[in-house]
């Protein structure tokens, strides 16, 4: 069971969160509506709420004791969204019911489904009632809120629309020991099932919270870190490994690195016109915009330019994020991704205590692209939130894009290598509140970014129709390599992407990629990559006369009925 309890006041934002967090499950979504409508101002508000959440969702009132309903709808593998205590408990104290069997039914709550999420009052922080009925139904709330959270894998309480994670379990002295509870001063985070560092035999190497005092991983995993596409190259082969669209940068950007090649490179660098055409394109402040040498740089100036205590990275993503954490001695955790949910994001795996998080989308190497709600998710208080949306711009539309949002917690990493073939020169950027954005700037060298980087930066953002037409392109060939895959390799296992390569498993991982390179083909091994396995390999597609040769190729190299 996963059982997620979203506590508040009134008007606090619970429900919000509540349903963000339904939202990013990747589950089916049934809302399980408590509250009784007793006139037209309560059935105006009932309107307003539904037609906020998402047409896709089954709306159910049940009758008697929603919790059973919920844990039904979870066990058939869907998340039910329970909305909320008060109101089950206010109709049941109208109808008659024992409040005590709402509490039972609160306790006994099981289910070995998919998710549960609760919403409850944050009933009687105030004074006492003065009525009996008003404070048996108080009494009732903070019974069954208190053995919800016994039950709960995350709980949180939402103050004016901020969250403030709560610990979840058994208070201190039950049957259970309370996550939270000082141990040496520590304070452990809270464990989600859905967080797939839980399973066993995910990842080359353990998902744990390392480096610092505490131990890190083993030296051959951190050398997992900083193995790259470009690795697996050499003369004479096929590219199929480098995720970065082929033929060169086109012909407007090549005419303007020439210019500056010209004209610029015998002075320093100046970034201000490259940051007023990004900003201009993102519709931020030039303040905002922070040029860095590639996205690598803006990863590797988180740690010296936020100094978190603890970090959390979402995987399998690009790992120089946690490389560059390491170097400057952060302790990392590692939120795993699980293969058989889809790679979705699930934001309440993220531990607690987590005060930067950073998540790539869409990820690497699984091309997984995150809906907007899920990453928005994972704001809370004290917490800088990073997003890596080094590969959205090989997304028609970029849906989910951050870049837009001026969010006082959030900084977004943007990067020109894929879409226009730029990985020698190095344009990336980072886009921030003005204040995160300075951060950045203080603990960045100087003139990081060079003339051509710059001109490449300025000459992008001026140019959206050519940007749109990379992903049409990419779109294109991935398309073209998911379908000859489906035709020529039954039984492959793949993953749904939006980038411009697939992730693919295979019984044979390391056998497959050297027969490839011996037919000169270069692919990703993927095992680098922390949650995925020596079987994960990753295919960048290309035009179609060379995916037909790589397919070709690899349905030689595995054998018939691969799964």
């Amino acid at each position: 069971m996963s059982l997620v309890v979203v506590i508040g006041g009134t008007r606090s934002g619970k429900s919000a969160r509540a349903e963000a967090l339904a939202a990013a499950s990747g589950l089916p979504v049934t809302y399980v509506a408590t509250g009784a409508v007793i006139d037209g101002e309560m059935r105006e508000r009932v309107a307003r709420h539904r037609a906020r959440r998402p047409a896709r969702w089954a709306t159910v009132e049940p009758d008697a004791d929603p919790l059973a309903v919920a844990a039904t709808i979870a066990r058939d593998g869907g998340c039910a969204l329970v909305d909320g205590i008060g109101g089950w408990l206010a109709t049941a104290q109208h109808h008659g019911t024992d409040l005590a069997a709402c509490v039972a039914a609160a306790r006994e709550l099981s289910t070995r489904g998919g998710r549960v999420i609760v919403v409850a009052e944050h009933a009687g922080a105030g004074v006492t009632p003065m009525d009996a009925l008003t404070r048996a139904w108080v009494d009732a709330v903070g019974e069954v809120t208190q053995a919800l959270v016994a039950r709960a894998e995350v709980a949180e309480l939402v103050v004016a629309g901020r969250v403030v994670p709560l610990a979840a379990g058994a208070p201190a002295g039950g049957d259970r020991p309370a996550v939270g509870t000082p141990e040496g001063d520590e304070v452990r985070p809270v464990r989600d099932p859905l967080r797939s560092d839980a399973l066993p035999d995910r990842a080359p190497s353990p998902a744990a919270p390392t480096a610092g005092a505490g131990g890190g991983p083993p030296d051959d995993a951190l050398a997992d870190l900083r193995v790259h596409g470009d690795a697996a190259l050499a003369p004479g082969l096929a590219d199929h490994a480098v995720n970065v669209l082929d033929g060169g940068p086109p012909g407007w950007l090549r005419a303007a690195l020439r210019t500056a090649l010209e004209t610029a490179v015998d002075r320093y660098p100046g970034e201000r016109d490259a940051c007023a055409a990004l900003a201009a394109r993102h519709g931020r402040t030039p303040a905002e915009v922070v040029p860095t040498n590639g996205a690598a740089e803006a990863l590797w100036l988180l740690g010296p330019a936020l100094a978190p205590r603890h970090a959390a990275v979402v995987h399998p993503a690009f790992t120089e994020t946690e490389a560059g954490l390491r170097a400057h001695g952060i302790p990392v955790t590692r939120v795993l991704r699980d293969p058989d949910a889809g790679f979705a994001l699930h934001p309440s795996a993220v531990p607690a205590d987590a005060d930067l998080v950073v998540v790539g989308n869409p990820a690497s190497p699984s091309g997984t692209l995150d809906p907007a709600a899920a990453l928005l998710a994972l704001r809370a208080p004290g917490r800088t939130v990073v997003v890596d949306e080094a590969f959205l711009d090989l997304v028609p539309g970029e849906p989910g894009s951050l870049a837009a949002e001026p969010l006082p917690d959030m900084i977004v990493v943007r990067s020109l290598t894929k879409s226009l073939a730029l990985a020698g020169v190095r344009a990336g950027y980072a886009l921030a509140a003005p204040a995160l954005a300075q951060r950045l700037r203080d603990v960045r060298p100087p003139w990081s970014v060079n003339a051509l980087a710059l001109a490449a930066l300025r000459a992008a953002a001026q140019r959206p129709d050519a940007l749109a037409d990379a992903a049409r392109r990419a779109e294109a060939e991935r398309e073209d390599l998911v379908a000859r895959l489906a035709d020529a390799v039954p039984g492959l296992r793949t993953w749904p992407s939006v980038t411009n390569f697939v992730l693919v498993e295979l019984p044979d991982g390391p056998g497959a990629v050297a027969r490839l390179r011996a037919d000169g083909i270069a692919v990703r091994h993927a095992a680098s990559f922390p949650g995925l396995h020596a079987g994960h390999v990753r295919l960048t597609a290309r035009d179609p006369q060379a995916n037909a040769r790589l397919v070709a190729a690899l349905a030689a190299a595995v054998p018939a009925g691969v799964r």
